[in-house]
């Protein structure tokens, strides 16, 4: 059947046909239905909600680890070290005990090799390079330093599992000696892999300068991912999100040394658009990736569920899913870029004094980074405890009907 169209029609009389006929857009496009709406409202409402605040989560969690390897770790060395002068009777040691000196000494090499390093003049570099030079950079080292972090995060487990090994062995035996060696070079290995991955956060810096974020966008958006894959994705974003801030304390640093003139208000305006914009390439990438792979706004609650699991140390059914974040990396950068800072406010007295003034900064120190744990551990375990139940109570409801 040939349709005919009439060439005996005036411009006018199409127009008012068009016109009184209705929306000629319906034409190219398709009626939409209630699911249509529904996905619209979780692309641009929903999912971002929900998805900023897992990485918000997650990044205090992150925090809340690494204040604990800045303050519990050391509380619970000096105190082991107290018991061996007190008793003077050298005790086997507990895993427990012998992983805080595992990472004691990790944390230790670290700096030392930090200590190598001319902040200043690295920072000055990257400062000076063209722009297209450090995104070239930047990318190089940030498949780097995702590298590194996923195998520290394995030479760590193996330590603690040597570390448990050499506690549990029978004293003066063979075995003991095995697992004397294995301990020692596990050690030496994550030293090794920790000073690698160090080198990547140092370098990362040019995130702060360079945006990567669009080409982000690009590699994730289009692909498929599977539910799993998302939920993995979401807790490296909230380990990108802390190391970020980990990246503005260095700035902050240089420029309390270096920086001329008001500068602070800039350094805050600079430092929120970094955070505005991560935040803005996050919502987008996640909301973007649930509508092309229909994924429902109730996964992310159930993301949120797991990790507040995790936070309450409640046993997970698949231990894969967990947030894995080893602190000891950004731990020895933080340490290295503000103790010239602490150094500059000494005072020039002598030796005595300045061991003294040392001694009353670092217990400053301690002490707010402590009443800091205290206050994000404490507010993370109401959040999970109030979450869990809440999404308990709804599982309840949902079976009662």
């Amino acid at each position: 059947m040939l349709y005919m169209f009439s060439v005996k029609k005036s411009p006018l009389t199409y127009f008012l046909e068009k016109v009184s006929n209705g929306n000629s857009l319906w034409n190219t496009t398709t009626l939409g239905n209630e699911k249509g709406r529904e996905r619209v409202y979780d692309t641009i409402f929903r999912v971002p909600w929900r998805c900023e605040l897992l990485i918000d989560v997650g990044c205090f969690v992150c925090f809340n680890s690494f204040l604990s390897l800045l303050t519990i770790v050391p509380a619970r060395v000096v105190m082991t070290f107290w018991k061996l002068l007190r008793t003077r009777k050298f005790k086997r040691l507990s895993t427990i005990e012998l992983s805080d000196f595992g990472c004691f000494i990790i944390v230790a090499c670290g700096i030392t090799v930090l200590q190598q390093i001319d902040i200043s003049l690295i920072y000055h570099i990257i400062r000076g390079q063209a722009t297209i030079k450090l995104y070239v950079i930047y990318n190089v080292l940030e498949i780097f330093d995702k590298l590194c972090q996923s195998f520290n995060g394995d030479v760590l487990q193996m330590l603690f599992h040597s570390a448990e090994g050499l506690a549990r062995c029978p004293p003066e035996t063979q075995s003991m000696r095995f697992w004397i060696w294995r301990f020692i070079s596990d050690q030496v290995l994550a030293a090794i892999t920790l000073s690698a991955c160090i080198v990547a956060h140092y370098n990362a810096l040019p995130a702060l300068l360079v945006s990567n974020n669009f080409s982000e966008i690009k590699s994730y958006v289009f692909k498929g991912f599977k539910k799993d894959n998302v939920h993995s994705m979401m807790y490296f974003d909230s380990i990108e999100r802390f190391h970020i801030s980990t990246f503005i304390l260095f700035v902050l640093a240089q420029n309390i040394l270096e920086a001329e003139g008001p500068w602070f208000q800039g350094f805050l305006i600079n430092a929120l658009s970094v955070y505005l914009c991560e935040v803005a390439i996050d919502i987008i990438k996640h909301s973007f990736i649930a509508k092309f792979n229909d994924i429902t706004p109730t996964a992310y609650s159930e993301f949120l569920e797991a990790l507040c699991k995790q936070t309450l140390h409640m046993q997970s059914e698949d231990a894969k899913k967990n947030l894995k974040f080893v602190p000891l990396a950004p731990a020895c950068v933080i340490i290295r870029v503000m103790a010239p800072v602490y150094a500059a406010n000494l005072p020039y007295n002598p030796l005595p004094w300045k061991l003294f003034w040392i001694m009353l900064f670092s217990a400053i120190t301690y002490i707010l980074l402590t009443s800091l744990k205290i206050l994000i551990g404490l507010v993370l375990n109401k959040h999970a405890t109030w979450y869990v139940n809440r999404c308990e109570r709804r599982k309840h409801h949902l079976h009662a009907d």
